[in-house]
């Protein structure tokens, strides 16, 4: 009698997009689901069968705002001490105009993270360190790189599975179309998935969540 075959493991990427993310959580509550543990909110995505290798979470420093520049390092940290990937981008200094009047103004546009997180996937793939794809986004953008992991599938003799992750509120027809599935992050899910208020963090760092996070 022949043994039986050992099922496979699905190892399983998570790319999350910072900016995508605040945006929908700050259309549920307020700031109060932004103390927001990834890694414990991507294990509860996972299926059966199915083992987290990795969870990569992309954004750039606030600018013009001391106080919101510390939250955001505190919660980066937060997120480092449970193992997640914390990539920078930057925001780029731009001058906006209105064309009625000719009054112009400084504004900010953020770069790099969105071309560092496709990067990151398609370079997984790549690797062969994924089997899975998880994409917590709404940026239309992003088509591209699921676009470059069918290439790199077809060169290599294998199919990633791409899945789509909508942030609260958001939504994007083109990634509908370019993912193998999508669904909607509930607000279940996200209450459930906060870090404590206090984290401990290495050295003896200690990471509180933010009182204008409460």
């Amino acid at each position: 009698m022949r043994d039986s075959p050992v099922p496979q493991t699905v190892r399983v990427g998570v790319y999350v997009d910072g900016f995508n993310l605040y945006y929908g959580l700050r259309s549920l509550r307020g700031r109060r689901y932004l103390w927001l543990d990834l890694r414990a909110l991507a294990l509860r995505l996972l299926r059966t069968g199915q083992t987290l290798t990795a969870v990569r979470y992309f954004t750039a420093p606030v600018r013009g705002d001391a106080r919101a520049l510390a939250r955001q390092q505190a919660y980066e940290a937060a997120l480092e001490s449970q193992g997640v990937d914390v990539v920078l981008g930057r925001f780029q200094e731009q001058r906006a105009s209105c064309r009625a009047c000719g009054v112009s103004w400084r504004t900010y546009q953020e770069k790099q993270s969105d071309v560092a997180l496709a990067a990151a996937m398609v370079g997984d793939v790549a690797l062969d360190l994924v089997d899975m794809v998880l994409l917590l986004s709404a940026d239309s953008d992003l088509c591209a790189a699921i676009e470059a992991v069918r290439r790199v599938d077809a060169r290599r003799g294998g199919k990633t599975r791409v899945v789509t992750v909508f942030p609260p509120g958001r939504r994007s027809d083109g990634l509908r179309v370019a993912s193998d599935a999508w669904f909607p992050l509930g607000e279940a899910l996200v209450r459930q998935s906060q870090l404590p208020e206090l984290v401990p963090g290495r050295d003896g760092a200690r990471y509180h969540r933010p009182a204008d996070w409460s």
